[in-house]
């Protein structure tokens, strides 16, 4: 019989086991690390914001997040703190998983993150909005109830509009597939000054005349254009189209790894949804369903 040396299936069951430990090792240090973050009692419901980002925050806590942070502490019997940062680039590096060395994570909770953001983990959607045409009533656009009496109007009257909207959002895409490019006015939507905010849009621009209509974020269009008093604004819900896609969900970011407090949040959204709706009613937010169809109130 032949000699027979140590096979090559030995050696690699013996690497499958040695490969076994180290996984063991690497997932009970993964598990300890979470068990670390999720444990020990909390002080304080600490939020990451943005400081001057009307109507979700701001330092004077008028904000749409800010009120259902309110909601949120009350509930867990903790004070709510906030460290503010403005949401520009580099918004969740510096405020989420921001830490010094020997130092203690300045904030645990983003109150608004759209479904999919991959940055955070994101909690269950607490609403839905909807991307919206804001008009003034310049020019015969007060008759306009619906953005197909909107687009209905006059070829002459559509080519003479100054349509605002911001860079990189699917309004840009709507009016190119309608063939309103040349209407368009681009704005900044991360602008490098820090006293800038997206209801300039609304507020210092259209309301001001200087454009005729614009497209923004529902929740900024339903703000703003309740607070216009100079102009009376009207607000129409636009629904997505085949390549521009409308309405988001928005839910809360927290950090990865910390799976008991995301459940704590979802647990504190499903409980808590009536009020929350409230309050998103109470600041104008254009509420929709999946199918981008205005919820009933």
């Amino acid at each position: 019989m032949k000699r027979t040396l140590p096979s090559d299936s030995t050696s690699a069951g013996r690497r499958a086991r040695i490969a076994r430990r180290i996984v063991a090792v690497l997932a009970a240090a993964l598990a300890c690390h979470a068990a670390t973050a999720d444990d020990g009692p909390r002080k304080a419901l600490r939020v990451c914001q943005d400081p001057n980002n009307l109507p979700f925050s701001n330092t004077k806590g008028e904000g749409i997040e800010n009120r259902i942070a309110e909601l949120f502490g009350k509930e867990l019997g903790l004070p709510v703190t906030y460290y503010s940062f403005p949401q520009r680039m580099g918004f969740v590096r510096n405020t989420l998983r921001y830490k010094l060395p020997g130092q203690d994570y300045p904030c645990d909770i983003i109150m608004g993150v759209p479904v999919g953001f991959e940055q955070a983990d994101v909690t269950k959607p607490y609403y839905r909005s909807t991307y919206a045409l804001v008009l003034s009533n310049s020019k015969g656009l007060d008759k306009v109830d619906s953005i197909e009496d909107f687009l209905r109007l006059d070829p002459a009257v559509l080519k003479s509009l100054k349509i605002g909207v911001f860079d990189r959002s699917p309004a840009s895409a709507w009016l190119d597939r309608h063939g309103l490019v040349d209407q368009g006015v681009p704005y900044l939507m991360l602008s490098p000054d820090p006293d800038q905010y997206p209801g300039e849009l609304i507020e210092r621009e259209l309301a001001a005349g200087k454009i005729d209509a614009a497209i923004v974020w529902g929740p900024i269009a339903g703000f703003y254009a309740k607070r216009a008093t100079a102009r009376p604004l009207k607000v129409i819900l636009l629904k997505s189209e085949p390549g521009v896609k409308f309405d988001y969900a928005m839910a809360m970011g927290v950090r990865r790894g910390e799976p008991q407090w995301k459940q704590q949040i979802e647990s504190l959204i499903e409980r808590k949804q009536p009020e929350i709706e409230a309050i998103l009613r109470d600041y104008g937010v254009p509420l929709v369903d999946a199918q981008g169809n205005p919820l009933a109130r």
